[in-house]
């Protein structure tokens, strides 16, 4: 399990990472005016490989999916501590975010055949800790390296943790029979859904570095009416990235989508909490920084004994209350911003955000089991495990657009910007309270985790030939 881990990391990890480097690239290779596009870029390729990564594990199998994700991912990183001009870091970025997106796709799709149903939950558990992990890690590493005035050797060093982890990929994975599923042929890909989500990323991404509130909600608006012809499209067509039962009338996987979106727009607040943190109470960047990742350390740790909750009725009830706790901790977040916020209430801030973090913990692994065990078909299944990379990636970027225009909203008050910011995404994370309710209003059968283990080599075993 540490190699899937170590994909859902380095992907987690370089989502912020960059975000610290960049002004230390600007000052030495210019172009300033690109500034904006290094995220742009990197999420709206994560997200387009994400939605391509289960066809990759169908057509070579496990080993050689992760072979190409780590080399991909490794490549792109050392161009970029190559990079002579910021042109070249651009396009490197998006072969980074290539190869983070599919190591991502793959490490929520290979739990489906590496482990046995009683331990998808666990399994689940630790990738998506790994985005946790990440968004902790990710800002204080690139902080660290740009102190030290060494930005490329920041990417040098993801180079080389992506090049030891690929390494032990033929040791530690087994050469699987997933592409005898497909003949040998290659699976074909929906390139219409395709370029409608690259549309709708690249607009979300877009909206969240422009400065005016006008624009950001007309791309906002654009990011949606793509969103809905994405799912019509999906409807009807043969060739689609999610499983055709999320478009089924009755099926509560949607809701699971839809839930687990909603858990990831409230990681948009960790990119603004540093700057609340310096500008209401005088922290440090460092400190500031490491006060924000308090979101992603509650989520980390809290899921790591949520995951051992077992019987449908607890696990229902934890659906719909990771929701509601990280909504509670955005909105209590929100009322204590001061200006000039004095210190006593500065300590209080860690663990109001650890809670808020705690609900995604509490949630975000037994929704991902529940999109996986939605269909016994194994390449559905693959999709549905897959699609939960997708919609997290996709819906980390909503809500950093989201939450930008909220900033605007405050004009030149930097308390106005932060409540508005921490009440809105705290209302967005309220909703997933409703749709994880739908969801188990309409799958009110037991959990698969409660589900007796197939036999191995029994056809409806997701690891029988």
């Amino acid at each position: 399990m540490i190699v899937p881990a170590g994909g859902v990391l380095v992907g987690a990890v370089n989502i912020y990472l960059a975000a610290s480097l960049l002004p230390t690239a600007v000052a030495d290779l210019g172009g300033a005016g690109f500034y904006a596009w290094n995220m742009t870029i990197y999420l709206v390729a994560m997200v387009v490989a994400t939605m391509l990564s289960g066809r990759f594990l169908s057509r070579w199998g496990s080993v050689g999916a992760y072979l190409l994700g780590f080399a991909v991912f490794a490549a792109g990183s050392l161009a970029c501590a190559l990079s002579p001009a910021m042109a070249v870091l651009l396009a490197s970025r998006g072969v980074q975010g290539l190869g983070a997106g599919l190591l991502s796709g793959l490490g929520f799709a290979v739990i489906r055949s590496a482990l046995p149903p009683r331990l998808w939950t666990r399994g689940t558990a630790l990738m998506s800790a790994m985005y946790g992990a990440g968004n902790f890690a990710g800002p204080a590493l690139g902080g660290l390296f740009a102190q030290l005035g060494s930005w490329r050797l920041a990417f040098a060093v993801m180079a080389a943790f992506a090049a030891v982890c690929g390494a032990f990929v033929p040791r530690v994975l087994q050469f699987d029979g997933t592409r005898g599923e497909h003949g040998g042929l290659r699976p074909p890909v929906p390139v219409v859904s395709l370029l409608l989500v690259m549309a709708a990323a690249g607009a979300v991404s877009v909206a969240g570095v422009l400065a005016g509130l006008l624009a950001k909600a007309a791309l906002i608006g654009t990011a949606l009416l793509l969103v809905a012809g994405f799912v019509l499209h999906e409807r009807r067509s043969e060739l689609r990235v999610f499983p055709r039962a999320t478009y089924r009338r009755g099926s509560s996987l949607k809701w699971v989508y839809l839930t687990l979106g909603l858990l990831a727009c409230g990681v948009a607040a960790e990119s603004f909490l540093p700057l609340f943190g310096q500008r209401l109470a005088g922290l440090a960047p460092l400190v500031a920084g490491f006060f924000a990742a308090a979101i992603s350390l509650g989520w980390s740790l809290t899921q790591i004994a949520g995951s051992s909750v077992t019987g449908g009725r607890a696990v229902r009830r934890l659906r719909v209350l990771g929701p509601v706790l990280l909504a509670a901790g955005l909105l209590v977040q929100g009322l204590l911003q001061r200006q000039e916020t004095p210190l006593w209430l500065v300590a209080v801030w860690v663990p109001v955000l650890f809670v808020a973090g705690a609900g995604i913990g509490l949630a975000y692994p037994h929704l991902s089991v529940a999109a996986m065990s939605r269909t016994r078909d194994p390449e559905e299944g693959r999709q549905a495990a897959a699609g939960i990379a997708t919609v997290t990636s996709l819906s980390i970027a909503f809500g950093t657009a989201v939450a930008g225009a909220l900033v605007n909203l405050g004009g030149g008050s930097m308390l106005d910007s932060a409540r508005y910011v921490l009440f809105g995404l705290a209302l967005l994370c309220a909703l997933g309270a409703l749709t994880a309710h739908a969801a188990n209003r309409t799958d009110p059968a037991p959990d698969r985790e409660d589900a007796p283990e197939p036999r191995r080599g029994d056809a409806r075993s997701p690891t029988a030939p």
